[in-house]
């Protein structure tokens, strides 16, 4: 063992001498180009691509390097596509040249169509600031005149109504166990400045097998179904009213039949139209909610109707120095107000200094309204394999990281060699 660690550090040795200090020097910026730090996520935001597209840039990893610091904001339109706001934020040179641009993906767009058409956007606009720089002398305008019947004003024959049909499986399995997960939605949704309507029924069904021995099998089964519907009228910048309905089972739950309808109001301090940057939204809602259970619960009950309220704040904004996402609820039955609900969860991230990174997620719940709770004890397998629900006056989750990048501030060469699965990871006990 001792002659195996000695052989691979000296191949990594010799490896990192291969390296020719002067190719350090590539990254180097660009005398006088624009320095761009891309602060985007999710699948679009491949950064590597956008390096290799976005050319007359200088690329910097942290945002306190940068001349102009590019945010990019996604928020689903109600056809089913994506719109990302793309705020330009000039720093140093630039400071208080600010910009923002937006660029809508259809429904049906490839990854490669989506991030392509952002990259444009992008494009777009840095020329301002490269304009500004030597680099200007080297940029060239080009347009693509439209087809004159492409200038006619559009006619939607669906009269903005869209509709999804989805379904996905998951297997996996060994000799002595397999595991099977099923999930189906239909939905239909019709989106505009004044009217949010949104229809779905959706539905999962879960199966394990467990094989103990030759003889004795266990099988696990657990599902349910839903079906939801939300209409939602504008009432100004600010303003919104709606009623939400749905249908819903759970076996996990004892929940045989759920009906509820709640209407609502809901006021966000900030106007909806710069929800793609901030908001703080408060909702409230009130309504009847009938129950059927599938056994008889620990109040005795087999089926009941009761009205119930909920309250619920949240923030959710993305500025340059990070990002907050929180939500809460207080939520109870309106005829005992000690059978109640309160949630809170979310997520932080924070860039706290040059190259320094801080990000928290989490939920905790107080609870003390599972009615639903079977009257009969848990066997020792329905424990196990959690196939139902448990008395419980909490549940939560959580997660904390922190990251530190230091180095080379540029990074406008992309590299893929070795990239795709290959090498030996060696592990030293």
């Amino acid at each position: 063992m001792t002659r195996l660690r000695s052989i691979c550090a000296l191949a990594f040795l010799c490896c990192a001498s291969i390296v020719h200090p002067l190719d350090a020097q590539t990254p180097a910026a660009r005398e006088g180009a624009v320095r761009m730090f891309l602060d985007c996520s999710g699948f679009s935001c491949e950064k590597a691509f956008y390096q290799t597209e976005i050319a007359f840039v200088t690329h910097v990893r942290d945002r306190s390097d940068a001349d102009v610091h590019v945010l990019v904001t996604p928020q689903q339109t109600g056809a089913g596509g994506t719109q990302y706001t793309v705020a330009f934020l000039g720093q140093g040179r630039f400071a208080g040249d600010t910009l923002t641009l937006r660029y809508t993906a259809e429904p049906n767009a490839s990854d490669d169509a989506e991030r392509t058409g952002l990259a444009q956007v992008i494009k777009l606009g840095l020329v301002r600031y490269a304009a500004q720089s030597p680099q200007a002398a080297r940029l060239r305008v080009t347009y693509s005149a439209p087809q004159a019947a492409a200038t006619a004003a559009a006619r939607d024959p669906w009269d903005a109504w869209t509709f999804r049909i989805s379904g996905n499986g998951f297997f996996n399995g060994e000799q002595q166990y397999s595991s099977r997960t099923l999930f189906g939605t239909v939905s239909a949704s019709r989106i505009t400045e004044r009217w949010k309507l949104r229809l779905s029924l959706s539905g999962d069904e879960s199966r394990s097998r467990f094989e103990l021995d030759s003889v004795t099998e266990i099988i696990n089964t657990r599902g349910g179904r839903s079906l939801n519907g939300l209409l939602v009228r504008s009432l100004g910048r600010h303003l919104s009213a709606g009623i939400t309905a749905s249908a819903s089972r759970s076996s996990y739950l004892n929940q045989d039949l759920v009906l509820q309808v709640a209407p609502a109001v809901e006021y966000n301090v900030y106007p909806y139209s710069e929800s793609t940057r901030r908001q703080l939204v408060l909702r409230y809602s009130a309504g009847p909610a009938a129950y059927r259970y599938e056994e008889e619960t620990i109040f005795g009950r087999t089926e009941e109707t009761r009205m119930q309220q909920s309250l619920i704040a949240a923030v959710d904004t993305r500025q340059p120095w990070g990002s907050i996402n929180v939500r809460s609820e207080a939520a109870s039955f309106l005829d005992n107000l000690k059978q109640n609900r309160l949630a809170i969860g979310g997520g932080v991230e924070l860039n706290l200094l040059r190259g320094l990174a801080f990000n928290v997620n989490g939920s905790y719940s107080r609870l003390r309204d599972q009615l639903y709770l079977p009257a009969g004890k848990a066997t020792e397998e329905e424990i196990l394999l959690r196939r139902r629900q448990l008395a419980t006056g909490f549940r939560y989750f959580g997660s904390v990281g922190l990251s530190y990048t230091f180095g080379s501030r540029f990074s406008p060469v992309v590299n893929p060699r070795f990239g795709a699965g290959g090498g030996t990871t060696v592990i030293f006990n």
